[in-house]
């Protein structure tokens, strides 16, 4: 449920997305901290330099691998 929730809109914040997951389930209780080891586990990094407008390209295919390398 997790992972369909940050796919349908990436830019939301843990905050938010806790508090989503917090009132579709009422009975659990979940921390940013647990969403943010979640999501990285699951293979999402936050973003990434690629969504800034105003950024060279050969400096966002370098931030791009150093975010997947780490």
């Amino acid at each position: 449920m997790l992972k369909l929730t940050v796919c349908r809109s990436r830019q939301l914040s843990v905050e938010s997305i806790a508090k989503d997951l917090q009132t579709s389930c009422c009975c659990l209780q979940i921390t940013a901290l647990t969403m943010c080891r979640e999501l990285h586990g699951m293979g999402f990094h936050g973003r990434a330099a690629t969504f800034k407008p105003c950024i060279i390209k050969c400096n966002a295919k370098r931030w791009m691998q150093w975010c997947k390398a780490h």
